[in-house]
């Protein structure tokens, strides 16, 4: 006798090598119509996590291998200590930013290139678009994101930073089709040193992808340190069922994944926030 209830997968951390920080949860100076993020529409949110909680989850985490931390939001560049947090997180190991790109002004990325010289670690850069067509990519962005976005990672080209661009496959265009036009778009600008990283829009969990849990999700190499917790990964951030703790000295290395947001991870079956 078969059975419709589906029992959702449940993915243990290996090992932790990737620690996101989320510098805000709601603070944005951007309004993305497909953000995974639930923005207030009228009033600017001061959430941002203090230095102390910082240093404690450096503290607790100096015997993990960590390959990268991860600088999130909201919009991490709008944290009134930034440039404090990066130069902290970077004596520990490299540094992913995880911007919208909008205060990546030349004079923002000459600053950056200075501060990575100042030590051994590396800075990286993330970014988004959902399409190659700038129009099609504003309609669910914002207006002038696109070129925004492709100015960022040219300049950061020119200063010798290596980036990654995700796209949100919203529009559900063939990967080659992104491909093609993405290598096009990156040789008439030339650009270099920025990977493609193409993900897929958020399905709901059904029979095919809970038949067996993915090989990678960002769930099983990182965690996300908030304001009010430690969560498995940063879509699940400040959600009660990704919780797994108060600190990184006593959290719980198990999820079940049971949110639609895992299903996208269980359907890409690769890393979304990390880098690689």
């Amino acid at each position: 006798m078969s059975s419709n209830i589906f029992a959702a997968p449940v993915y243990k951390l290996e090992e932790l090598n990737n620690l996101f920080i989320e510098l805000t949860a709601q603070n944005c100076n951007q309004r993305c119509k497909e953000c995974y993020i639930k923005f207030p529409l009228n009033k600017s949110v001061k959430d941002f996590i203090s230095m102390d909680k910082i240093k404690e989850a450096l503290n607790d985490t100096v015997k993990e291998n960590l390959y990268c931390i991860y600088l999130t939001g909201g919009e991490p560049m709008t944290h009134p200590d930034f440039n404090t947090i990066l130069r902290l997180t970077l004596k520990r190991c490299n540094v992913c930013i995880c911007t919208n790109g909008s205060f990546l002004n030349e004079k923002k990325i000459r600053f950056l290139k200075r501060v990575e010289e100042e030590g051994e670690n590396q800075i990286f850069f993330k970014l988004s678009l959902t399409h190659f067509d700038e129009h099609e990519n504003d309609k669910s962005k914002y207006r002038g994101n696109f070129r925004q976005t492709i100015f960022a990672l040219k300049t950061l080209c020119n200063y010798n930073f290596n980036s990654v661009l995700n796209i949100q496959n919203s529009y559900n265009l063939e990967k080659a089709e992104i491909i093609n036009n993405f290598s096009q778009i990156f040789k008439d600008q030339n650009i270099t040193q920025t990977d493609l990283q193409i993900t897929e829009c958020y399905p709901n969990f059904d029979e095919e992808n809970l038949s067996k849990p993915s090989a990678k999700t960002d769930c099983m190499r990182g965690r996300i340190v908030c304001n009010n917790g430690i969560y498995a990964c940063p879509f699940l951030a400040n959600d009660y069922r990704g919780r797994v703790g108060s600190t990184l000295k006593d959290y719980s290395k198990i999820i079940t994944a049971e949110t639609d947001f895992c299903a996208t991870c269980s359907k890409n079956n690769n890393y979304i926030f990390t880098i690689s």
